[in-house]
């Protein structure tokens, strides 16, 4: 049986995009993506203050680290590949994006925790099982960053025979 076809755009709050990715605890702080086509998103995170993460970066002066930024923005990028791109959804297996490398990135101006943090990303199918992802990063309304990465897509089951030895 095929799949329906997908209708652009749709949005996957935070509990879809949790269904989509292995990400909990502080790491994951997606709170919705907009799938506007097959590669092309509109994402929202946020950091609370409360994270761990961002009480140990300077202390008393808290910003959300870049590297930060980076794997919200890969973890957008997974969630509206694994939802809309026919071709991601056509292969087999149990698939995660697995970040692989970061090509550019350019830090304009801090971000603040609980600020909401959109990312404007497009995608590129570079092979079959890799993906060159590029986003701009805004907070209230001004450029904070510009991404560049590849990910390529891992079966879950290997990925975590890695993590566990095997």
């Amino acid at each position: 049986m095929t799949a329906p076809a997908l209708v652009y755009p749709f949005t996957l709050d935070r509990p879809a995009i949790q269904a989509l990715l292995p990400h909990r605890g502080d790491i994951f702080v997606c709170e919705q993506v907009q799938v506007q086509g097959p590669h092309h998103f509109t994402g929202m995170a946020r950091w609370p203050l409360e994270n761990g993460v961002i009480q140990g970066h300077f202390p008393g002066l808290p910003v959300v680290p870049g590297v930060l930024l980076i794997e919200a923005m890969a973890q957008l990028a997974g969630a509206g590949l694994l939802a809309g791109d026919p071709y991601v959804r056509s292969l087999p297996g149990d698939l995660v994006g697995v970040l692989a490398s970061v090509r550019k990135c350019l830090f304009k101006r801090p971000v603040v925790p609980q600020t909401d943090v959109e990312f404007r990303i497009q995608c590129r199918q570079m092979a079959p099982m890799a993906v060159q992802v590029g986003a701009t990063v805004h907070a209230h309304a001004a450029e904070v960053a510009q991404l560049d990465i590849l990910m390529v897509y891992t079966a879950r089951s290997q990925l975590m025979a890695a993590l566990h030895g095997g």
